[in-house]
Formats: structure tokens, sequence, C-alpha cells
């Protein structure tokens, strides 16, 4: 393929909805993860999350042949153990990255071995008899050249993962909860002199983070794919943490920075046709993330250096005012 039809495959309708289908599993965990780091507990097991929620979905969705019960089993199994993490932080008071980290390595070798232990295969689950969730097309739209193949289509987690990024932008700016969970996440002391719990906000919002991250999984294992392959996430989990940095720690721009992560991989997708090494092209997605997060730092070190600034030239002028009182 030359890199003329690689252009203008880029440019086509085909593209674009592809680049919503990919971007889908990064922003659900992001989104989790802006929760969780809105009160101050940063999720670092999102990628195991990811991981668990996409085995017991398919798992469930094999053996009952219930694909909305399936959704609902790996959501549980997600929470379950998120809560044993945050149970260690808040009551025990252990490292919440050390925890995040062993829940990472728990869930990747867990998985594997119930998969062997179910299938006798250490790889995927394609012995499994797995369901998918239905594609949703969006009546009239559907039938729109190019808006048409953009917009419908696609499947209910792409779509839930749009109605969710609203639903959170509401949760956390306007509700009662959400203000009290961005409260604790700046200052928990001055919280908890207001009255507010913070262990049990923040135990909350690893929870919610966990139903996101599951769900950013089940897209991968139930929707993308009909199967679960052996870690699964591939680092969306982590590329969703740097979304919510990147973002600035809003639902639009968490929403934004994980499209951003989509268009790169889509575009590996598309040069993987050229004549260019293979391993070149799927260093593409992570190249991209560690560009971000060095825009993300300096920008953040700027702004440091904007708000020294002014306070040193405030703090001047105060001790000039005191100076020509003092005359």
């Amino acid at each position: 393929m030359s890199l003329d039809v690689v252009i203008r495959s880029v440019l086509s309708a085909l593209f674009i909805s592809s680049v919503i289908r990919i971007s889908t599993p990064i922003i659900l965990p992001a989104l989790g993860g802006l929760i969780a780091i809105s009160a101050g507990v940063p999720n670092m097991a999102l990628e195991g999350l990811m991981v668990v929620g996409a085995f017991t979905g398919v798992v469930v969705s094999a053996f009952t042949g219930n694909v909305w019960l399936a959704i609902l089993c790996g959501i549980a199994a997600s929470v379950l153990i998120v809560w044993l993490m945050a149970f260690f932080h808040l009551h025990l008071n252990t490292d919440l990255f050390i925890a995040g980290l062993a829940i990472n390595l728990l869930c990747s070798s867990g998985t594997v071995f119930l998969l062997y232990t179910l299938t006798g295969d250490k790889g995927n689950s394609a012995s499994l008899a797995s369901l998918s969730v239905p594609n949703i097309h969006i009546p009239i739209i559907k039938d729109i050249p190019f808006l048409g193949t953009v917009l419908s289509g696609h499947n209910v987690f792409t779509y839930l993962a749009l109605i969710l990024a609203i639903l959170v932008y509401i949760f956390l700016y306007h509700t009662r909860f959400g203000t009290h969970l961005r409260a604790v996440g700046e200052n928990p002391e001055a919280a908890t002199s207001l009255g507010i719990n913070v262990k049990r906000v923040r135990m909350i919002a690893l929870l919610l983070s966990a139903v996101f991250a599951s769900l950013g999984g089940m897209n991968l294992s139930m929707a993308y794919l009909q199967l679960f392959q052996r870690d699964m996430a591939a680092g969306r989990g982590w590329i969703g943490i740097a979304a919510v940095h990147l973002g600035g720690r809003t639902p639009l721009g968490t929403v934004l920075a994980s499209v951003l992560f989509g268009f790169s991989d889509a575009i590996a997708n598309q040069l993987g046709s050229l004549k260019i090494p293979t391993q070149l092209v799927q260093m593409i997605p992570y190249l991209t993330t560690v560009g971000a997060l060095v825009v993300y730092g300096i920008q953040k070190k700027r702004a440091a250096q904007e708000r020294m600034k002014k306070y040193q030239r405030e703090n001047i002028d105060q001790l000039a005012e005191k100076a020509v009182e003092s005359e």
C-alpha cells in the first residue's frame, strides 16, 4: 500500500470511526482514574482491573449465555478486587502505589491461572463460546452519508463511554457528593473539619473507578474481540492514567486526551500496511504517551513558575506599600 492511499484512508469516515472505537477502552478507565484522583487516591490498578473485567465477562457469558449478566459479573469482580486494595490502603495504611502495583500483578497472573484451569490454554479463551455485546445502529443518522459511518454502528460500550463522560462531569461539578469528593482530594483535613467522611468518600471513588475500568476491559473482550487474551489491556490502563493528567484532570480534557491516544493507535494500524519495521509502528502509541506527558510536565512547570512570579510581585508590592506608609 502506498503512502497516498494511507493518507486518503486517514481522511475517510471509516478511519474516524475506528478512532472512536479504539479510543473507547482508553476513555472508560481514564474516566475512572479521573474520579479516583479527584478524591486524592490515584488508582494505579486500572490495568489489572481491566484484565479482570475482560476475563470475567468472557467466562460468565460463555457459561451462562447471558451477555448482560456477564457485564454485571465483570463489574462485580473488579469492584471486589479494588475494595480489597482500598481496605488495605484506607484502614491498614498500606501505600496506595505499592498496593496498586500488587493488584496489577495479581490480576495478570491470576487470570492466566484461571484461564489455564478452565481451558487448558494460557494464551486465550478461543475454546470458550463467549458472547459479544450488540452494535447499535441509530435511526435516521445511520442513513446519512459519512456521518452515519462515523456515528452509527458502534458497540454498546462506545456509546456508554460518551454518556458516562457527560455524567462524570455532572457528578463532579454539579452534585453535592461530587463537591465533597473534590474537596477531599484538594484538602482532606479541611474536608474532615466540615464533617465529610474522607475514608468513605475515597472508598466510593475507588469503587467507581473499578466500575469504569471493568467496562473498558469488557469492551476489549466482548466488543473489540470476542475472546479473552493474556494481558489483554496491553497498557491501556496506564495510558488512561496519562490521559487524566494530560487532560488537566477534567472530564472533557481526559476524553480529548484519550482520543489523542486512540488516534495515534489508529495511525499505527494504518502505517502497518507500509514497508515500515513493525517494531517502530507498535511504538507509536507509547511514544505519543511519553511525548504527551513531557508536554504536560513542561506546562505544569511553567504554570508553577508563573504562580511563583505572581507571588513575588505581590510580596514586592506589599513591601513597597509598607515602606511608603512608614515614611
